[in-house]
């Protein structure tokens, strides 16, 4: 299995911010729209990621206030990507390698998605659902042996 699975089924709606903007701004789309991180651009490129880690680090880095933090100043600019034919077991070897809960999936210098350690635990589970309810229908179907004796 690969990204550009989860992709189709999940959908292409993307949600971004700027490195100049307020990180307020931010946090307030993020929580209008109940999503856990933004992809932050610059010029139409992938600048950086910003994510519940990262506000919570500025907060508290902030002695408990946003106040007038740019996204610049919180976000991971240095975020791990994939791109869309990447697969799956990859992608799961380098989220939890570097704990990472969210990806951007880029194709050359393309945004095409982002997908979340979620969106990856959801694909395998459904994609073992789907082997188990065919090995099972296997096994029932399974035709019966020839008992006459020989």
């Amino acid at each position: 299995m690969k990204v550009s699975d989860i992709l189709r089924v999940k959908g292409n709606t993307l949600y971004t911010a700027t490195p100049d903007e307020p990180l307020a701004t931010a946090v307030n789309l993020m929580a209008e729209k109940d999503i856990g991180s933004l992809v932050v651009m610059a010029h139409g490129d992938l600048v950086g990621m910003l994510t519940f880690r990262e506000v919570i680090l500025a907060i508290v880095k902030n002695g408990g206030a946003i106040g007038n933090t740019l996204v610049r100043t919180a976000m991971d600019d240095h975020p791990l990507t994939c791109s869309s034919e990447t697969d799956l077991d990859e992608v799961r070897r380098m989220m939890l390698d570097r704990h990472a809960r969210y990806m951007p999936v880029m194709n050359q210098k393309m945004l095409m998605g982002v997908i979340s350690l979620y969106d990856v635990a959801k694909a395998v589970v459904d994609s073992q659902n789907f082997e188990n309810k065919m090995l099972k229908a296997y096994i029932r179907d399974w035709p019966a042996e020839d008992e006459s004796p020989t």
